[in-house]
């Protein structure tokens, strides 16, 4: 399991990265668009992304910076230490808002394919393992993106609990599913 982030409800700091890549191609734009979101970057405007102030993050926006100078683009790096109220509130909302999207994502996940995917299987009567262990493996996809998900949300944002209420959930009706199939199987032999 991942080990879990501090929390800056309030940084005192923050880690701004201002970049510019070669504009030929979209490769180059996306794969830095894609490092900066895996930390959990927000976006303040096109190529200035924001991060609270950790030492993971920093050492992050490090590989970002060798990988933009590999891509031949360039960057600034910067610890902004002195933000006035109404910047540090849009950073705040910002990542809260962030964060919210990605766990109502979780709960759209789970609500619409995982759940209907166990009532399809029951409804085609296929209570197989094959089926039992490809639904498990979709269960530990949703649960990686749960911890990535709150290792990444460092402002508290609403959607937290209810996205574990539904991964749980999730988790009882495959273990219901993981039952009929041993009844229907193994209870035959």
């Amino acid at each position: 399991m991942a080990t879990r982030r501090t929390k800056p409800k309030n940084p005192d700091s923050w880690l701004l990265l201002i970049y510019k890549v070669p504009s030929e191609s979209s490769r180059a734009r996306v794969a830095v668009w894609r490092e900066l979101k895996r930390l959990g970057g927000f976006y303040v405007q096109q190529a200035v992304c924001v991060l609270p102030d950790q030492e993971d993050l920093r050492a992050g926006m490090e590989k970002v910076r060798e990988r933009i100078t590999e891509l031949g683009g360039s960057s600034v790096f910067l610890t902004l230490t002195d933000v006035d109220d109404d910047a540090r509130e849009q950073f705040v909302e910002g990542f809260r808002t962030q964060s919210a999207k990605e766990y109502a994502e979780i709960v759209e996940e789970c609500d619409t394919k995982f759940v209907k995917e166990i009532e399809f299987e029951r409804f085609r009567e296929n209570y197989t393992f094959e089926e039992a262990e490809e639904i498990r493996q979709d269960l530990e996809k949703l649960r990686r993106w749960l911890t990535k998900v709150e290792g990444r949300d460092w402002m508290d944002a609403d959607g937290k609990d209810l996205a574990r209420t539904k991964v749980a959930n999730c988790e009882r009706l495959l273990e219901e599913f993981e039952a009929d199939v041993y009844d229907r199987t193994e209870g035959e032999a």
